[in-house]
């Protein structure tokens, strides 16, 4: 049995990973002030970024659908790890060499199931690049220069070779420790009647990797003539590799992608390795697979998609290039961004653009990109025969729909003139009504839009008194410093939000905010350690939430936030004192009366000066 991580390893993982760089390759984050970095949420959809990053404090929340934690609990979310397994990701990751108790560190033995296919994949990668210079490999290096690839490219881009044999890869990685088993699963080979084959066998290889840069699966390329196989062959659903969201090339692309708000969305190995070359440093492209929902989800955390970046498809100017462009079209609305279409009208991919006419061609394929809409429509009036009346009618009822699909209304406006103009029809309102016609039709049977899940509750968010409470505990949990022994003296009975009581309590019993310090990393992660799996969602929120204060001004605010606490505090004391003080008979009972007199006039004094001080706060 796997013994535990050690807890000094697990903390030093902690303290090395910067959550804002691990975060960063997964989500394009920007600056947010405060010292807060803000993205789009990996984890549920959203139009505009509600996903705040706390380096000073290492932790990440969500506001639109309330996940959050620190940098090992966003492994787990986002690659579906356990506990164990996204530590040892982060320590490979930061080299860190990890501890286990309970028999000590074993190599392999104690890794995760990740871990170990991630360390087989690498290690297959390293085996196929060294293969690519055996003699055995001339068919794909001719394959590599003939379409326009010198060695170093075929070295940056990692490609390989596989050998034609039934269990090269197998032998070498088994020597290396790895379990038949392990192989299977991870789709580096298959099971044959006398144990483990070879996967992939005398194709050129392509390394597959995440977004992070780790290898996790392949495409091979058919070279020999023997080979009854599919042209291309591509590793299969697995643990880590998963082809709905795969794109090859994002580890490359994703730091220009993020920079030019560009994505460039080819077809092929050799088209993305065109592109790359040719000075469209933003090109990726799916893996034995269609453009996909999935697939926008990854570019859309990397383009931070908020209307101001362009997605652009590359297709060939065939019928089946305009089939791909039309599938594209459907998913065209889940991106804020610009999207585009660029054809080569002779119908050569990127990469023979490149080899006949030179890497500037590539760049003016590019640059000649057209709106995926106007693609579109162009497309299906395209199958007509606009000479005629007949045929202009039956191109409007058939583009029409595609018009109407449109949710921007003014843009639907807009592309309904121009269809007007591509038809010859020259009858912009006999056009415009067609296509409102199609719109206004009832859409019972379109897919209802995907929501997030309500934020972690804080109270409600319309009650002042709520949104005091709140600021308060915020501050305790980002600034302790600030409030010190005057919040530790409020009490539980200062909050009315059951949520928020329980977090003062959590407070209290860690040491109150007088043993907080300066409110950093390791004050929240005692927080976090004493919190219940109700509260700690809450905990995160408020280590992450902005304070509402400029960072030059906090010490004044926080002070005004707990002198109104207190005040309302000392308020409700009166009310209840009062209360009381009815229900006496002054005369019978004149020494509890007198005594809950004194007891009056000292609260109202001390909430007169509450009040100065919060005037002046």
């Amino acid at each position: 049995m796997a013994g535990r991580i050690s807890d000094e390893d697990i903390a030093l993982v902690r303290e090395r990973s910067q959550i804002a760089d691990v975060v960063g390759d997964y989500v394009q984050l920007r600056n947010a002030g405060g010292g807060n970095l803000k993205g789009l949420c990996p984890f549920h959809d959203e139009k505009s970024p509600s996903f705040n990053v706390t380096p000073a404090r290492g932790m990440y929340f969500c506001f639109g659908c309330s996940e959050g934690g620190d940098v090992i609990t966003f492994i787990q979310k986002i690659d579906a790890l356990t506990f164990a397994e996204a530590v040892e990701r982060l320590a490979q990751r930061a080299g860190i060499q990890l501890r286990y108790e309970q028999g000590g560190y074993v190599p392999g033995r104690q890794q995760g199931e990740r871990s170990r296919l991630i360390e087989a994949h690498r290690a297959a990668a390293e085996f196929f690049a060294a293969q690519l210079s055996s003699p055995e490999a001339a068919a794909g290096r001719r394959f590599l220069s003939g379409r326009g690839f010198e060695r170093v490219d075929a070295e940056h881009f990692g490609v390989g070779y596989a050998p034609n044999e039934w269990e090269a890869l197998t032998r070498h990685l088994m020597s290396r420790g790895f379990t038949a088993q392990e192989l299977i699963r991870g789709g580096l080979a298959a099971e044959g009647r006398r144990g483990p084959r070879d996967r992939f066998r005398g194709r050129l290889i392509w390394p597959i990797r995440d977004i992070t840069g780790d290898v996790i699966g392949f495409g091979a390329r058919k070279l020999l003539d023997a080979d009854d196989g599919p042209k291309y062959l591509n590793t299969p659903e697995s643990p880590i590799y998963h082809k709905s969201s795969v794109l090859y090339g994002i580890d490359l692309a994703k730091r220009e992608i993020s920079k030019r708000s560009q994505a460039v969305i080819v077809e092929g190995y050799t088209d993305v390795m065109a592109l790359h070359l040719a000075g469209v440093p933003t090109a990726v492209a799916t893996c034995g697979t269609a453009f996909g929902e999935d697939h926008i989800k990854v570019l859309r955390r990397i383009l931070f998609d908020q209307g101001q970046g362009e997605v652009i498809f590359t297709f060939d100017g065939d019928s089946a290039g305009q089939k791909a462009a039309l599938r594209a079209f459907q998913d065209e609305q889940k991106f804020v961004t610009q999207t585009y279409v660029a054809v080569q009208p002779d119908g050569l991919d990127p990469c023979d653009l490149r080899v006949k006419q030179g890497d500037a061609a590539v760049r003016d394929l590019i640059a000649s990109r057209e709106p995926l809409f106007a693609f579109a429509i162009r497309s299906v009036i395209a199958r007509f025969d606009l000479n005629t009346n007949e045929g202009k009618l039956s191109a409007l009822d058939a583009a029409a729909p595609v018009v109407a699909s449109i949710k921007d209304r003014a843009l639907r406006g807009m592309y309904a003139v121009d269809l007007d103009r591509w038809l010859g029809i020259m009858n912009e309102r006999f056009v415009v009504e067609r296509i409102q016609e199609i719109a206004a039709r009832p859409a019972e049977t379109r897919p209802a839009p995907r929501t997030a899940r309500p934020a972690a509750a804080a109270g409600n968010a319309a009650d002042p008194l709520a949104r005091l409470e709140a600021e308060a505990l915020k501050l305790a949990v980002q600034r302790p410093a600030l409030l010190g022994p005057e919040f530790d003296a409020l009490g539980a009975d200062a909050f009315t939000q059951p949520e928020h009581i329980a977090l003062y309590e959590l407070i209290a019993a860690t040491g109150g905010t007088a043993t907080g310090g300066s409110g950093g990393r390791e004050w929240v992660e005692r927080l976090l350690g004493g919190a219940t799996d109700e509260l700690r969602p809450l905990v995160t929120r408020f280590a992450v939430e902005p304070v509402r204060a400029d960072v030059n001004a906090e010490e004044r605010y926080g002070a005004g936030v707990l002198t109104k606490l207190q005040e309302i505090t000392v308020g409700r004391a009166l009310d209840r004192l009062k209360s009381r003080m009815q229900r006496l008979n002054p005369v019978e009972e004149q020494q509890e009366y007198n005594r809950m007199f004194a007891e009056l006039v000292a609260l109202e004094q001390q909430r007169r000066v509450l009040r100065e001080r919060a005037a002046g706060a």
